[in-house]
């Protein structure tokens, strides 16, 4: 069967248009962004969905994820400010957060976060001594974090956080290490002990000053008492004397009676 060369034309024609339109139909993932170009400069940046782009005329220049991505710091060795030679290693993670400044600001930006967390990790452990680095994680963390960030924004790309995973010193180092935390746990027990032998003491003087101010005070007030029943006692009898004067010079009889009374106990 022969066709006619106005029908192969217009078959030709109907391919050619439905190729258009597959190509011209692009989706893209809820957790991509496409970067368009249109005759080789930037056009848009195409977000998750359903999307129309015109074939020949439009091209994806790069496909970039938006979910948490993992950049792995080598190990590597660096030397403290105390010139150990320590080895360290870590991770990083990243986001994109704009597509453009992803694909057109720097030629790779993992290669380049990489190497900036080399660069600024031996930089920011060159300033701290070994001790410090070893209690300082955190802290180095933090600004190992900061001074990637402030440059990957350029980039577009935001730096979540950044974890250094192992943090290793020589053998002869961590013995030293070793002997000095003992020798300090043992300085640290024989500190207590003072201490708690000193407090001990202490306790023992204050009861004993509490214990003679007790007696102190029980004394005197025992002669207190006493000297308050002398009196009391004193000044009953002064009392009975000059009642007896008193009934002696009021009545005749009542001075016999008493004399008569001290006879006979004589």
């Amino acid at each position: 069967m022969q066709y006619e060369p106005a029908t192969i034309i217009s078959l030709a024609i109907i391919v050619a248009i439905a190729i258009i339109i597959i190509k011209g139909v692009v989706i893209v993932p809820q957790t991509h962004a496409y970067v368009i170009e249109r005759l080789g400069k930037y056009n848009r940046t195409l977000e998750g969905g359903l999307h129309i782009i015109i074939p020949l005329l439009d091209t994806i220049s790069s496909k970039l994820t938006k979910q948490e991505q993992i950049i792995n710091i080598p190990q590597q060795n660096v030397i403290t400010k105390d010139n150990v030679n320590i080895s360290v290693d870590g991770i990083v993670f990243i986001q994109v957060e704009d597509a453009k400044k992803a694909t057109y600001g720097v030629v790779d930006f993992k290669s380049a976060l990489s190497n900036l967390s080399t660069t600024t990790l031996r930089a920011e452990i060159g300033q701290l001594a070994l001790d410090e680095t070893l209690s300082s994680r955190d802290t180095l963390n933090r600004k190992i974090l900061q001074a990637i960030d402030e440059a990957s924004s350029k980039w577009g790309v935001k730096t979540m956080r950044v974890e250094l995973r192992d943090i290793s010193v020589p053998l002869e180092i961590e013995e030293a290490m070793n002997m000095q935390m003992k020798a300090e746990r043992e300085k640290r027990a024989i500190e207590l002990k003072a201490q708690a032998n000193k407090e001990a003491v202490i306790r023992e003087a204050e009861g004993d000053k509490q214990k003679a101010f007790l007696e102190a005070d029980a004394i005197e007030r025992m002669a207190d008492a006493k000297k308050y029943e002398q009196e009391k006692t004193a000044e009953g009898q002064q009392n009975a004397m000059i009642m007896s004067n008193t009934a002696m010079s009021n009545n005749i009889k009542a001075a016999e009676f008493l004399l008569a009374q001290d006879r006979a106990v004589a």
